[in-house]
């Protein structure tokens, strides 16, 4: 009988395999998915930093999503442009980078990692998802003899999984995306202003924390769509839509209630600061000239009212009512104006 010289898989190693496919399968939570991916990083092999870093498509940078090893603060706020230093090249490449101790590459020298440690050797390797690359994974300076080719398809392996995990995590984020944004305007719908209003105020009445809602209807907005068209209404309220998120503050959240009406959430503000706040943002929509793809300037003038609880209600309901009530005190008594208590 021949000798069987196949090369098996020890039963072990699959064992490693078959747990890594399930955990990183089994969350589309994209959080956990990284943590997952570092954790078989550092059992694996026996480095001084962990890193994995993620594409930041819209301005063609990677950021480290997370890290281990020490540096994990240093690193946070470090980004690296597609095309430099060791993971640049990898994400532009699509391609594994091994530079062991022995090799002088400039690519670390200009690597982020090079400002808070000295970076001797690296494997870097893509994360390769169906149109493009995702991320990263950095390993800097691995411990001698670490870098074998049994080591190096394992992380190929892992690779492979992560960027599945990350892809299925990402489509399932773009789906939540669709059930709570307003196709028009991109803000949050009514059907989400109702979750995050009721989690809102439970976390209100809880902390004992003020919170405040603006109510927002465009005035004489039909006007726009009977002069210029519906299609100029709809780019106009996109348009508005998206000034009125940047006026916004950090911390509030903005909606689309319906038509050309908006409601704004603003945790912990009680009514003399929201009121501030309203008068503000209003003010600075009214001087603000919208542009239209067709060279046609706009400006949008609008009224408000506003709801605080506890003090005006601690219901969805209830606080939503009351500052509706108050815009449409201001409709009828001259427009542009902000409404509260």
């Amino acid at each position: 009988m021949a000798q069987d010289t196949e090369t098996r898989i020890p039963l072990d190693d699959l064992l490693v395999f078959h747990r890594l496919a399930r955990s990183l399968t089994s969350s589309f939570d994209l959080d956990t998915i990284l943590r997952t991916i570092l954790d078989h990083m550092e059992r694996l092999i026996d480095a001084e930093l962990w890193a994995l870093l993620m594409v930041d498509e819209r301005r063609q940078e990677l950021y480290y999503a997370i890290a281990a090893g020490g540096e994990e603060t240093a690193l946070r706020d470090l980004r690296v442009k597609i095309g430099e230093g060791v993971a640049g090249w990898v994400a532009q490449q699509g391609e594994t980078l091994i530079v062991p101790e022995s090799v002088n590459d400039p690519r670390l020298e200009s690597s982020p990692p090079s400002q808070v440690r000295k970076v001797r050797s690296v494997v870097a390797l893509p994360l390769r998802g169906r149109t493009a690359t995702l991320g990263v994974i950095e390993i800097l300076n691995p411990r001698a003899g670490q870098l074998n080719d049994y080591t190096i398809a394992f992380l190929h392996i892992l690779a492979d999984h992560a960027a599945i995990a990350i892809e299925n995590a990402n489509d399932v984020a773009r789906i939540q995306q669709l059930t709570i944004a307003d196709d028009t305007t991109g803000l949050f719908n009514v059907r989400h202003l109702y979750y995050m209003l009721g989690r809102e105020l439970e976390r209100s009445s809880r902390l004992r924390l003020p919170l405040s809602l603006a109510f927002i209807d465009l005035d004489r907005f039909k006007n726009v769509n009977d002069e210029h068209g519906h299609l100029i209404g709809s780019e106009l309220l996109a348009k508005a839509a998206d000034r009125l998120q940047q006026l916004s503050r950090p911390n509030d959240l903005c909606f689309r209630y319906g038509g050309d009406e908006f409601v704004i959430l603003m945790p912990d503000t009680d009514a003399a600061d929201a009121l501030t706040q309203a008068r503000t943002l209003l003010s600075r929509l009214m001087a603000t000239r919208f542009e239209m793809k067709t060279g046609l300037r706009l400006q949008v003038s609008a009224s408000i009212g506003l709801s605080t609880a506890p003090q005006d209600g601690s219901t969805i309901h209830t606080v939503i009512g009351v500052a509706d009530t108050r815009m449409y005190a201001v409709k009828t008594s001259g427009r542009g104006q902000v409404r509260g208590a």
